[in-house]
C-alpha cells in the first residue's frame, strides 16, 4: 500500500549561487573560417622577388659588398621581401596576417627609401652602385637603382593600398619604428669614425657628412629627418585609419538557418 500523494509540495529552498557566471569567449576562428587569399598572395610573392632581385643585383654589380649592403636602401628592401614573403605564405594557407606592427614598419621604412632617394639624392644622383664615384649611375646600375628606389617602394604602397584592410596600424607603434633608423644613424657615424679620413666613402650620404659639413650640421640634419620620419609614420597611420577597405567579401559564420518544419 502507497503513501497518499500530497496536495501541496512545498517549494524548494533557493540553492545559494557559490560563484558568479563567467562570461564565455568563443575565438573569432571557431565561427569564421579563415579565407584563402590566392592572388594575394601571388602578387606578394611577386613583390618580394623584386625587392630581392634588386639586392642581389646591387650585390653582383659592386665591388664593395659590405659597404653597398650598408644602405639603408639595401636593408629595408631585405626586410621587405622577408615580411612579404612571410605575408603571401599566410595569405596562400589561410592563416592570420603578420601582426601590423611588424607590416608596419616594412612598409615605413621602404617609404623612407624612396622619398629620400627622390627627394634628397637624385641631385647628384647616388654612386654606391658603381666603382667610378664621378660616373652617373647607367647600364645594370641605373636598373638597380629604379627597382631599389622606385619600383619596389611604389608596389609596396599599392600592397598596402589594394590587399591590407585598413586600420591595424597603431599611433603607439610610431615611436617604436623609429629605434631603426635611430641605431641607423649611431651605425653610419661609428662607421666614419672607425674609417681613415679623407677615405672616399667614409659617409654614405652627402646630407650626413661630418667631415664636410661640421658634425653641429650632421646633428641637425640628423635630427631633422628623425622628426620628418616620425611625421610620416604617423600619416601612414592617419591614411591607414581614413582609407576605404579594399577587400569587401561576407564573412561566412559557418551557421546555415533552416526554414521552419511544418
Amino acid at each position: 500500500m502507497t503513501a497518499p500523494i500530497p496536495r501541496d509540495i512545498p517549494e524548494l529552498p533557493a540553492i545559494p549561487r557559490t560563484h558568479a557566471l563567467l562570461p564565455s569567449s568563443v575565438p573569432a576562428s571557431a565561427v569564421v573560417p579563415p579565407v584563402r587569399r590566392p592572388l594575394a598572395a601571388v602578387l606578394r610573392l611577386l613583390l618580394a622577388g623584386t625587392a630581392a632581385a634588386g639586392v642581389i643585383l646591387a650585390l653582383v654589380i659592386t665591388d664593395a659588398p659590405l659597404r653597398t649592403l650598408s644602405h639603408f636602401s639595401l636593408q629595408s628592401n631585405v626586410l621587405l621581401a622577408l615580411v612579404t614573403l612571410a605575408s603571401a605564405r599566410r595569405a596562400w594557407s589561410a592563416r592570420a596576417p603578420l601582426p601590423s606592427a611588424l607590416t608596419g614598419a616594412a612598409l615605413l621604412y621602404i617609404t623612407i627609401t624612396g622619398l629620400v632617394y627622390h627627394l634628397l639624392l637624385t641631385d647628384p644622383a647616388p654612386r654606391f652602385l658603381v666603382t667610378d664615384p664621378t660616373a652617373a649611375p647607367t647600364g645594370w646600375a641605373s636598373l638597380t637603382n629604379h627597382l631599389l628606389h622606385t619600383v619596389t617602394p611604389a608596389a609596396a604602397a599599392l600592397d598596402w593600398l589594394l590587399l591590407t584592410p585598413p586600420g591595424r596600424l597603431r599611433l603607439r607603434r610610431a615611436a617604436t619604428w623609429m629605434l631603426y633608423p635611430t641605431a641607423y644613424l649611431l651605425f653610419l657615424l661609428l662607421r666614419a669614425e672607425l674609417i681613415t679620413p679623407t677615405t672616399p666613402g667614409r659617409y654614405l650620404y652627402p646630407f650626413l657628412d661630418a667631415e664636410a659639413h661640421g658634425f653641429r650640421h650632421t646633428l641637425a640634419n640628423a635630427l631633422l629627418l628623425g622628426l620628418s620620419f616620425y611625421a610620416l609614420a604617423v600619416l601612414l597611420v592617419a591614411l591607414d585609419h581614413a582609407r576605404p577597405n579594399p577587400i569587401r567579401h561576407r564573412a561566412k559564420t559557418g551557421f546555415r538557418l533552416q526554414p521552419p518544419v511544418g
